[in-house]
């Protein structure tokens, strides 16, 4: 039977595969041949040249002409004798910038933080990423883990939901202290500082409600299927949504903390410069949600009216002291 012919790459698609042959090359200290090609769904010819070319691929030095030194190197005994591919000199590629160790290891716990959410079901392309960032960063980075927290099992049984496609339920204590049971189709979670949010579809109010994890109680994956899944619904990108039952508070705010209230200030409000602050409007469901909010800004926010909003914050701030005494 005839072999049938390889199709010649274009100039273009050529330098694509090399831009994408030699970072593989450099993650793998050693590769044969047949892996390379299994890998790109190239033919081993393929990628036989294409180590060829690389080979005699490099930047000029200041003589403007290619020395040994200028250009990549490969370990052509092993390429010939073993079919194995082995970088023994890097040029350029290794003058890069690189993050340090300390920038590394931040990175790295964030990607161990995402893991843990539903949305990011790809955990084995978070892992690959965080090795490569450890071998990427200038120096070894610190090792890291990160603090497990009262919602991690909330958390887990939310993934778990969204992998089997499945509706969430549970006890949830609203905003006015009411404690009712919800199921829900989880749709994305979100945080804002120190506290987790669920968005989801909430079959007993049948529309989107967020619920902040700290307040769900015998949370169960039950076997009900999903009806309203992320693609089907339209989320605000706020992650709170006024109501018309909503209180409006005045307040005065330093100006660098502004931007820490865009959720909360009601569409439309008037916004001026007061005694060196901003004064302007908070939305808030109810006076504990304020009280919460005001003493999240210690020293930056202050309350001005109305009166019982004044009094809430102040009688509230005033038992906490009390409590130290």
């Amino acid at each position: 039977m005839a072999k049938a012919k390889t199709q010649p790459l274009q100039a273009q698609d050529k330098l694509t595969f090399l831009l994408s042959l030699v970072p593989y090359l450099m993650d793998h200290d050693r590769v044969s041949v047949e892996e390379a090609a299994a890998h790109f769904g190239m033919t081993k010819d393929q990628i036989r040249e294409a180590v060829r070319l690389i080979g005699v691929s490099g930047i000029p030095g200041e003589t403007a002409s290619y020395q040994h030194e200028d250009l990549f190197d490969i370990s052509w005994d092993d390429l010939e004798e073993n079919d194995q591919i082995v970088l023994t000199h890097r040029v350029a590629i290794d003058d890069s910038p690189r993050f340090s160790a300390r920038e590394a290891a931040a990175l790295i716990a964030g990607l161990q933080y995402l893991s843990s959410l539903p949305e990011h079901a790809d955990r084995t392309a978070i892992a690959t990423l965080s090795a490569k960032l450890s071998r990427g960063a200038s120096s070894t980075p610190s090792q890291l883990t990160v603090q497990s927290t009262g919602t991690d099992e909330t958390l887990a049984l939310i993934r778990d939901s969204v992998d089997a496609g499945v509706q969430l339920e549970f006890d949830y204590l609203n905003s006015r202290g009411e404690r009712e049971r919800r199921r829900v189709d989880p749709l994305r979670i979100e945080s804002l500082d120190a506290d987790w949010y669920l968005r989801a579809w909430c079959h007993l109010r049948e529309a989107v409600r967020t619920f902040r994890l700290d307040r769900i109680s015998n949370p169960i994956v039950t076997t009900e299927p999903i009806t309203h899944g992320a693609g089907d619904v339209k989320l605000p990108d706020s992650l709170f949504e006024g109501s018309a039952d909503d209180l409006i508070v005045t307040i005065d705010v330093a100006a660098s903390a502004a931007p820490l209230l865009a959720d909360y200030i009601p569409e439309g409000a008037v916004t001026v410069e007061k005694d060196g602050r901003l004064r302007t409007s908070v939305r808030v469901s109810h006076y504990h949600g304020l009280k919460r909010l005001i003493a999240s800004m210690p020293g930056v926010a202050i309350v001005i009216g109305p009166p019982d909003a004044r009094a809430a914050v102040r009688e509230w701030a005033a038992a906490g002291a009390g409590r130290y005494q």
